[in-house]
């Protein structure tokens, strides 16, 4: 007999699919219109009774807050956040149009359906399963629905914490992207990893300048070459290993539950790059943040080809690890060299929360009431959230978006990937273990 399926599931699908219908592409630098979703967020929100405020950072850039009353006052109010723009996506790459909302096979497509108008859609169904059956969370919950994560949250919240800190009044953590979805490791190992840190943002402008002339003639000081000789030095670079706390806290529970030999108490080179090999598959979880890091990204130099520039301009992503920015500068600084100039084109600091709280605790048992047999890993995320934001109102910020997936579901892929979607299971999941987490009492 085929399983029942109960209204809040029913609209948790409805709502993911007609979410990812607005289109909210964020293409940077301000180009993006979140405010037709937001009004659909604060709608749905007022129907379950509850007072949504729109907040507009500037024409069409769209926040929704709204509170939920807790069933506990003496207990600290709980952030729950999610963003509401979308990255680019071709449509002749895709097999299906990826702002249709196509649900099909059991399968909701679209951009922004991992990433993460479904963590939205669940958020808002839970809150309208609340107002219809009369039960509340234990502790005060703060919804908040933002615009421009996607590029630098100048928008969104940032806007917020700067301006309506007010909103947040009495919230001690926040609850984001993207952590407590299944990765399989292998049919017999199931882990879930949940963020507590985050590394840092710090994307760069690169200036070479030299002597413009004529293309016939040699320059010594040729801005193009003093330029290229230091993004092949920063492209080359090897980061030396930094293990984090919650980075080597990852490494040992899921050596742990690979059966494997745990080194990670060395912070040697050598001795965690032979860890990582053991772990398998696994080893994507830690990979890119056992170390800083630094990509170029975009050049920038000359109009003409028989013109030697003046100026020629590059972009690096650089990603810090908690604890770990002085180093960060100090290396930048020794390979841009003297010739090239460095600054930060947009920055935001690493964050790390502790792996040892009750929220942490209750988190893991939310996820294991789902899927008993798995194992829950902390994790450290290597790019970055409106985390970064909300941290700067001391709150200790986690990921924590639980999806549980089928095997051969490539999670991280489906991040500004092609043919983006999730499984309805998954969201019906994800429904029972957001509930569960914010409705069981605390244990201190």
């Amino acid at each position: 007999m085929a399983e029942s399926v109960t209204l809040a599931q029913l609209e948790v699908t409805r709502f993911a699919s007609e979410l990812i219908q607005f289109d909210t592409t964020n293409r940077g630098g301000g180009d993006c219109r979140e405010r037709k979703a937001a009004e659909y967020v604060a709608a749905l929100l007022a129907e379950a009774g509850l007072d949504p405020e729109l907040l507009e950072s500037a024409p069409g850039r769209s926040n929704v807050v709204a509170r939920v009353s807790g069933t506990d006052p003496d207990l600290p109010a709980l952030l729950l956040h999610g963003h509401l723009d979308v990255v680019p996506a071709d449509p002749a790459a895709w097999s299906v149009d990826p702002f249709s909302g196509e649900v099909r096979d059991g399968v909701v497509w679209g951009r922004g359906a991992v990433d993460m108008k479904n963590a939205v859609a669940v958020l808002i169904a839970l809150a309208r399963e609340w107002a219809r059956t009369g039960r509340q969370p234990q502790r005060d919950v703060v919804l908040a629905f933002t615009a421009d994560e996607e590029d630098t949250a100048v928008y969104g919240a940032r806007w917020l914490v700067d301006n309506h800190a007010d909103l947040f009044d009495g919230c001690t953590e926040a609850i984001g992207e993207s952590g407590g979805y299944t990765f399989h490791v292998n049919p017999g190992l199931r882990l879930y990893p949940v963020a507590s840190a985050e590394r840092g943002t710090a994307w760069m402008k690169l200036t070479a300048r030299g002597t413009a002339g004529h293309g016939s003639k040699t320059r010594k000081d040729n801005a193009v070459v003093r330029l290229a000789e230091a993004i092949a030095r920063i492209g080359a670079y090897q980061w030396p290993v930094r293990l984090t706390p919650t980075v080597r806290a990852a490494i040992h529970a899921i050596a742990a539950a690979s059966g494997t030999a745990d080194a990670a108490g060395s912070a040697t080179a050598d001795a965690t790059e032979r860890l990582l090999a053991q772990l398998g598959p696994a080893a994507s979880l830690v990979a890119s943040t056992v170390r800083n890091s630094a990509n170029p990204t975009m050049l920038q130099a000359g109009y003409k080809v028989n013109v030697i520039p003046g100026e020629a301009v590059a972009y690096v992503d650089g990603r810090v690890l908690p604890g770990f920015e002085s180093e960060f500068v100090a290396t930048m600084d020794e390979l841009t060299g003297s010739a090239v100039s460095w600054e930060y084109a947009h920055r935001e600091p690493p964050v790390e929360g502790p792996l040892e709280s009750p929220l942490v605790a209750a988190m893991t048992r939310a996820l294991l009431a789902e899927d008993p047999t798995a194992t829950v890993v902390p994790y450290c995320m290597s790019g970055g959230t409106d985390a970064k934001q909300f941290a700067r109102l001391g709150m200790d910020c986690y990921g924590y978006t639980p999806l549980v997936l089928p095997p051969g579901y490539d999670y991280n892929a489906m991040f500004h990937g092609v043919d983006e979607r999730v499984p309805v299971s998954g969201l019906h999941a994800s429904l029972r273990v957001m509930d569960r987490l914010l409705t069981a009492a605390p244990r201190q």
